[in-house]
């Protein structure tokens, strides 16, 4: 933890630190941080139980540190709402890379077309704020992790273009040349999307599937006017 706070803080950020899940837990709601690493093997209450408590009241991204082995273990994390994962022992590095990643796609707009001025676009039932960063369905407020929001941004945007998974990796998380990520990653955060978004996730009319190839976006977006 100390070694970590002390590259971060070199670099730029500034850091607040926890030893269990419960002070976690405090220090979130006093200094109401921008991105959140969080250990699994913690005292008091462990980062599954620090990661589901939070998602009743933040969408802030979270990235899980896991020394656990088996893969379902690390998936739980994501379904619990967590943004990322990454197994210990890991490089520093690799995650500078995924911070500098998430918050980047977090803070910084990128520039698309289809987006109009007003930020606003209408699919169906949904109606999705760019710059607020928020989803309604027939008007009531769907909470969306950054990362959720993040992936539905990317595949509207381009509506009816397929994106692999490695693509949608590179899009969101920024890893390239020599980072390796599970893509089951991408498979979670789909799934956890579509509950959201979809009338029914079994079979989505806004996320297809295509096989073997990656996700896509088919419908038409309808933009609203300033």
């Amino acid at each position: 933890r100390r070694i970590l706070q002390t590259r971060l803080e070199i670099i730029g950020y500034s850091v607040v630190t926890a030893s269990d899940g419960e002070e976690a837990l405090s220090a979130f709601r006093l200094s109401t941080p921008d991105l959140i690493v969080l250990d699994v093997m913690m005292p008091k209450l462990d980062g599954y139980g620090v990661c589901q408590k939070l998602r009743r009241e933040s969408n802030v991204p979270i990235i899980m540190l896991t020394a656990l082995a088996d893969v379902a273990d690390r998936i739980t994390g994501l379904e619990l709402g967590a943004d990322d994962y990454m197994t210990k022992p890991f490089s520093p590095k690799e995650l500078e890379a995924r911070i500098a990643s998430i918050l980047r796609r977090r803070f910084h707009k990128t520039d698309i077309n289809i987006i109009p001025n007003s930020g606003i676009i209408h699919v169906g039932d949904l109606k999705i704020d760019t710059n607020k960063r928020q989803v309604h369905k027939n008007e009531q407020r769907i909470r969306l992790t950054g990362i959720e929001f993040s992936l539905l941004e990317l595949l509207v945007s381009h509506s009816g273009k397929v994106f692999s998974r490695l693509e949608i990796l590179q899009e969101l998380w920024g890893l390239v040349g020599g980072f390796h990520t599970d893509t089951r990653v991408v498979d979670v955060h789909i799934s956890r999307l579509r509950t959201k978004v979809e009338s029914d996730p079994n079979l989505p009319e806004f996320i297809i599937t295509a096989r073997a190839n990656g996700y896509f976006f088919p419908r038409i977006v309808e933009s609203e006017q300033d």
